[in-house]
């Protein structure tokens, strides 16, 4: 079945972080009042490359549903085509995709959640963290308790973080945790990956609503989004802390 391709039309760009060259892009999809998607889904951009070939990649939505528009965040590559493609586009331009596609939601109803990611595996979080906690309408995590575990080399790479942490500081159910394998000196946070601290925090978690025995089972989802490795990774420790497979949810790419 033909796929309907959309235009997005780009209204603004904003560079992340120029160490990583990651870029912020907030688009408008021309010629429709609204686009509707789910958070955490994705699109899949669409262009023909310079040899005639129609070339095809798929990016996490980085934003809540609002109106007709939709972000993506995204690290230029060296000699990748789309991502040099999108990096490269200024205000005005437009770029084909076809979507929304995936089933990386949030749970109906909502449950206590922790998100894990690493590098622009954030894109989906701030789509969740958008909707739950969007801010110009009700708080939407009914008290659950939230946490995001996000983890990478620099501080200079830790993305939106001033959003997160404001989110956390009007929203005490929202805990943002953050940590850099390779901190310059002065970096006062934590270090490690992620899984260190996926594990304290469920630990922390586990001793609030459970009883200790073996075979417990928590109440929450996880979601893990970044490199292959780091979801293998967690989703080991995941098992063994005692979520069952229904509780994890992953996206993963290389």
């Amino acid at each position: 079945m033909e796929r309907k391709l959309y235009t997005a039309h780009l209204l603004n760009k904003s560079l992340l972080s120029e160490s990583a060259q990651c870029y912020h892009l907030e688009f408008e999809v021309a010629g429709e009042e609204r686009f509707d998607f789910l958070a955490g889904q994705f699109v899949s951009t669409v262009a023909m490359d310079g040899r005639g070939k129609q070339q095809t990649r798929a990016y996490s939505i980085a934003s809540a549903p609002r109106g007709n528009q939709f972000d993506l965040c995204l690290n230029r590559v060296e000699g990748g085509f789309f991502s040099n493609l999108l990096a490269d586009l200024t205000p005005g331009q437009d770029v084909q995709f076809h979507g929304p596609h995936g089933l990386f939601v949030l749970p109906q109803p909502l449950t206590d959640i922790v998100m894990i990611a690493t590098g622009t595996g954030i894109a989906p979080m701030r789509s969740f963290v958008e909707q739950v906690f969007p801010s110009e309408t009700e708080d939407r995590s009914e008290g659950r308790a939230i946490w995001l575990v996000y983890g990478t080399r620099h501080e200079t790479e830790l993305y939106y973080q001033k959003y997160f942490e404001r989110i956390a500081a009007a929203h005490p159910n929202f805990h943002y945790v953050a940590t850099l394998s390779r901190p310059q000196e002065g970096w006062s946070g934590l270090r490690g990956y992620v899984q260190q601290h996926v594990r304290t925090c469920l630990e922390n978690y586990q001793g609030m609503h459970l009883p200790s025995g073996e075979g417990a089972s928590l109440p929450l989802h996880a979601y893990i989004c970044g490199l292959n490795d780091m979801v293998s990774a967690n989703r080991e420790l995941l098992k063994e802390m005692g979520l069952e497979k229904k509780q994890i949810h992953f996206e993963r790419y290389d």
